[in-house]
């Protein structure tokens, strides 16, 4: 082999990142409640809508989120393995409760709301029981918030720490420096059973 055809089995070889996550993809037998739901959840609009397929966005992308309606689909079963959640980030600790805030007043509630050290997280579960992360960067920058995988806490406790989202909200509400609402205390061991998802 070349010196030059050994430099480009090289420039072939290298692994080239996507530069975003652009969509994931539902199916669903509960077609309408799924796309309100998103709609709702997300403050997202319809940039194609019709009774087969929805294309659901809202930011600069097409579509972040594709419903396909499938009818007489089974319900989904717990302890099989597949997806388990996705995540979608805000700017603020402000911006998500006062989603939190917006959501509750719908009838819609988390499941699951979690100090995870690097982030301030709440799940909810959609209509087919597919679990939705809202949350804030605990950080101000990337390594910071990887530094804390490293640390003491994250080792005893790689879960996180639970709160009360009408508290937090309260809290929030009344003014108080979101930099130490999002410090995570410090509660000992826990593990994987301590996660309350699917």
């Amino acid at each position: 082999m070349t010196q030059q055809s050994s430099e480009a089995a090289t420039e072939t070889a290298a692994i080239i990142p996507p530069v975003r996550l652009a969509h994931f993809v539902l199916r669903t037998s509960r077609f309408r409640e799924v796309i309100d739901w998103y709609k709702t959840v997300l403050g997202a609009e319809a940039a194609f809508e019709n009774e087969i397929l929805a294309f659901l966005s809202y930011d600069e992308e097409h579509h972040r989120v594709a419903v396909l309606n499938m009818p007489d689909l089974e319900e989904q079963k717990d302890g099989v393995a597949g997806f388990h959640h996705a995540a979608f980030t805000y700017d603020s600790l402000g911006d998500l409760m006062a989603t939190y805030k917006r959501l509750r007043d719908v009838g819609i509630t988390p499941v699951f709301p979690i100090n995870h050290g690097p982030t301030t997280s709440m799940y909810y579960q959609d209509p087919d029981g597919n679990q939705i992360e809202l949350q804030v960067d605990n950080y101000d920058n990337i390594e910071d918030a990887t530094a804390f995988f490293y640390s003491p806490a994250f080792a005893e406790n790689p879960i996180g720490v639970e709160f009360d989202p009408e508290d937090l909200l309260r809290r929030v509400e009344a003014g108080e420096d979101q930099a130490v609402l999002k410090r995570r205390p410090d509660i000992g061991q826990r593990g994987l059973e301590a996660v309350k998802l699917r």
